[in-house]
């Protein structure tokens, strides 16, 4: 009788054994987190192969100044501040040291003052193709004169990090045509760009003289 009792005994405890086994391994299984899939990298975008340069560009007709009138972009600083955007004017000069560069001073408002953002663009072997060189090559902003008559228009591509921005200027703030602007709206539809990423700039009240002079390596406005 002993004997049975240590059989019933041992087998109670055989299966408590398994039943507790049994559940540690739901609950470790289940609280596994789950393995993550790397992510898949996004491709660069090349501005080069979206929208191809003009054909023959004469750098040197390019030099002068040009107004900022409209910026196609989905950068997060004109998607939150596009209604305060503030009229900026770009000269380019031949740079004196190399002639495989340009000078290109950049002059803004900002908290009311009128500010002056130098850079220098660095020619590429293909006309009408320049770069902006960051710190890192990765950082490089690419450059493309898409479009030009050099008296009147020019539609320009940047792209950085994928990201691209189209800009349309123009040698007078006065001389600015409707069948222009359809153009610049279809060349920004083409790159995805509707009318809510448009943001005009004004074209009174530009800057003269500088009140400050900061050199920096980015483009000012995406």
């Amino acid at each position: 009788m002993a004997g049975v009792w240590h059989c019933m005994l041992a087998a109670a405890v055989l299966m408590c054994v398994c039943l507790w086994d049994s559940t540690e391994a739901v609950g470790g299984a289940a609280s596994r987190p789950r393995p993550q899939r790397p992510r898949r990298k996004k491709p660069k975008v090349d501005p080069i192969d979206l929208a191809p340069a003009a054909q023959n560009v004469d750098i040197q007709q390019m030099t002068g100044t040009w107004y900022l009138l409209i910026t196609a972009s989905k950068c997060s600083h004109l998607i939150n501040h596009g209604t305060k955007v503030q009229q900026t004017v770009l000269t380019l000069t031949r740079s004196p040291d190399s002639d495989q560069t340009l000078s290109v001073s950049t002059k803004t408002r900002h908290d009311h003052q009128c500010w002056e953002i130098k850079q220098v663009y660095h020619l590429s072997a293909a006309p009408g193709k320049l770069t902006l060189k960051g710190p890192r090559s990765e950082l490089d902003t690419e450059i493309v004169i898409g479009e030009t008559d050099y008296s009147s228009y020019a539609i320009m591509y940047f792209q950085k990090r994928g990201q691209i921005s189209i800009k349309l200027y123009s040698r007078s703030v006065d001389n600015l045509s409707e069948p222009l602007l359809s153009k610049f709206e279809q060349l920004a539809e083409k790159q995805t760009f509707g009318l809510a990423y448009l943001f005009p700039f004004p074209t009174y009240s530009h800057c003269g003289d500088v009140d400050q002079d900061h050199v920096i390596n980015c483009d000012p406005e995406c």
